[in-house]
């Protein structure tokens, strides 16, 4: 039954303007996590020039990173929301240096629509964002950028507070259904929606074990097979399991993510690129070959 889930994964291709190609369905792809942030929980202030960040990302991908996520914004517990103007600010010369000079795709973490258009207008492949279309300020138009300038997107489950009044796994349906119709609404195929389940946000630690438990669920619903981005790099719900900081967490990680492949997970949003990644070959010449 296993290998008959995994043969039924959906297959994505997307031809990007650029030359530049991503493939969904054949192999675990890695995303490779560039924080250009001050205040990221976990790697806050290492690349914070552009040149530093083009360094890095170039090392994730000779590592193995298939995308390369840039985010300018924490989005740690408790974090304080930047404008959009200083946003926008922050990424663009990161952006400007690490799209010419980067052989695989690059997505931009955001979920303010003005920076992800002006992030597009540069010549972004992926908008990866946190509030899965739904941020109560953007009214939609974060899904007219998407189809504006035909981008893939990531879309993660989020809320605020941790109560749900149904099986946590039944209301992240529904908000994904919602997702859905935003998406529609706007001329975003759903052939260009990826689901993240959003480990760590509006969950307990305890509730993020239990979605990753149920992780096959969130890959085929609905009668569709779903994309699914598994985002569990170095989080909290590792400490809370383990006892371990959060420099400590690199193979717990890599467990996370490697029950998440057999689970259905398509891409895995990761710091520590290349064990991570000769993990996720490991799983792939198991599960998929």
């Amino acid at each position: 039954m296993r290998e008959e889930k995994l043969r039924r994964r959906a297959r994505r291709e997307y031809q990007f303007r650029d030359g530049k190609r991503l493939v969904l369905g054949e192999r675990t792809l890695v995303m490779g996590i560039l924080n250009v942030t001050p205040d990221s929980f976990s790697d806050g202030g290492l690349w914070n020039t552009p040149e530093k960040a083009l360094l890095h990302a170039r090392q994730m991908v000779e590592d193995g990173a298939d995308i390369i996520d840039v985010g300018a914004e924490s989005s740690r517990p408790g974090f304080v929301p930047m404008t959009p103007e200083e946003e926008k600010t922050r990424l663009r010369p990161f952006l400007e240096t690490l799209l010419p000079n980067l052989s695989v795709p690059v997505s931009v973490d955001t979920f303010k629509a003005e920076t992800a258009e002006m992030a597009a207008e540069l010549g972004v492949h992926i908008l990866n964002d946190i509030w899965g279309l739904q941020y109560a300020e953007e009214s939609g138009r974060m899904a007219e950028v998407a189809a504006r300038f035909e981008l893939p997107v990531v879309v993660m489950h989020n809320q605020s507070g941790t109560d749900y009044d149904k099986d946590i796994v039944e209301a992240m349906k529904d908000f994904f259904r919602e997702s859905r119709r935003i998406a529609r609404t706007a001329g975003v195929g759903e052939d260009r929606l990826i689901l993240d389940p959003g480990v760590g946000f509006g969950k307990t630690a305890e509730q993020n074990l239990v979605v990753q438990r149920r992780l096959a669920e969130l890959a085929s619903w609905d009668g569709e097979e779903w994309p699914i981005l598994l985002g569990v790099s170095r989080k909290s719900f590792i400490g809370a399991a383990l006892g371990l900081p959060v420099e400590e967490r690199m193979e717990a990680t890599g467990a996370a993510c490697v029950l998440g492949i057999a689970a259905g997970a398509d891409i895995v949003r990761v710091h520590d690129v290349k064990p991570i990644t000769r993990m996720c070959r490991m799983a792939d010449a198991i599960l998929r070959n």
